[in-house]
């Protein structure tokens, strides 16, 4: 049975303009893109201070190696950027030979010091271009996984056919990688030994509470994080909460966010038993509490 819980929260910052994808930075900082500015952002861990670290276009997606470069998920550039803390930016990568990106949405480091980032598959003009909310259901997404050597740059394409590729994410132990369809509100996974994908996708789990189309407008899964428990928290964007899946990929509870419109979710230090959450709907950021810590992310 399912569990509707009515989590404590706390506002962190309330005034984010269309905010994702949440990273924490070794000295409790955070950077965070707000998508309406076309900027990765920069807060303390308190939330006072409060800075822009590049503007680039559409940041999207974030992820951090162990000396706190980041790296942006660029849906205008189509690109995979990095830029340090002084705010210098570079492109890593543009594609895989004979295969440019099309729409990058989200990136996470791997075991093996790559980066694993999904692309929805359409180009920004189109995703934006629709008269009517549900006609993006009709638009033909091929989302994509790419991995990205950060080193030279070298991309290759390593899956393909999803339907609006958003969210991805390492399991526990690294045995499977997985990543959700905005559109079906399908979380996939992977089986992952060392370097690769070893073999075909199976479904994990689906986190909407009723299909996507009947929501009126594009609802569906957006950022994922795994606790140490290796439970999945994916924020469901138009549904309006964080919904938590089991390892064995049943649904266990549903966390209502203020604002209907989560957008990512990363965990805090090890001991906080709290996760950021961005979201949309009244530009906020979200320390909802949780059970337990989140799983250690690779680094790089």
């Amino acid at each position: 049975m399912e569990n509707h819980m009515s989590n404590t929260y706390t506002v962190f910052l309330s005034d984010a303009r269309n905010p994702e994808g949440p990273v924490r930075l070794r000295d409790g900082s955070w950077v965070f893109t707000e998508m309406d500015k076309g900027c990765v952002s920069w807060v303390d861990a308190a939330g006072q201070n409060r800075r822009t670290l590049a503007v680039t276009g559409l940041a999207n997606g974030l992820t951090t190696d162990a000396q706190d470069t980041v790296y942006i998920a660029e849906a205008e550039q189509r690109a995979l950027l990095r830029v340090g803390l002084d705010g210098a930016v570079e492109t890593v990568s543009t594609g895989a030979p004979q295969e440019r990106f099309l729409l990058p949405n989200d990136l996470v480091f791997g075991p093996d010091g790559h980066l694993y980032m999904t692309d929805s598959g359409i180009e920004l003009a189109t995703h934006n271009g629709i008269e009517q909310p549900m006609d993006i259901y009709r638009l033909p997404y091929n989302g994509k996984i790419f991995r990205i050597d950060p080193a030279t740059g070298k991309t290759e394409k390593l899956a393909e056919g999803l339907r609006m590729a958003n969210g991805i994410v390492f399991g526990p132990g690294s045995a499977h990688l997985y990543v959700n369809e905005s559109l079906t509100g399908n979380v996939y996974r992977y089986p992952f030994d060392r370097d690769h994908i070893a073999g075909p996708r199976e479904l994990f789990c689906n986190v909407m509470a009723k299909p996507c189309q009947e929501y009126g407008r594009g609802a569906g899964p957006d950022g994922m994080a795994f606790d140490e428990r290796g439970n999945l928290y994916v924020t469901v964007y138009v549904q309006g909460d964080v919904v938590v899946v089991s390892p064995s990929g049943r649904v266990v509870s549903r966390i209502p966010i203020p604002g209907g419109f989560p957008t990512n979710i990363a965990f805090d230090a090890p001991g906080s038993r709290r996760a950021l959450v961005t979201e949309a709907g009244k530009n906020q950021l979200l320390f909802v509490a949780t059970e337990h810590d989140g799983l250690p992310l690779y680094t790089g």
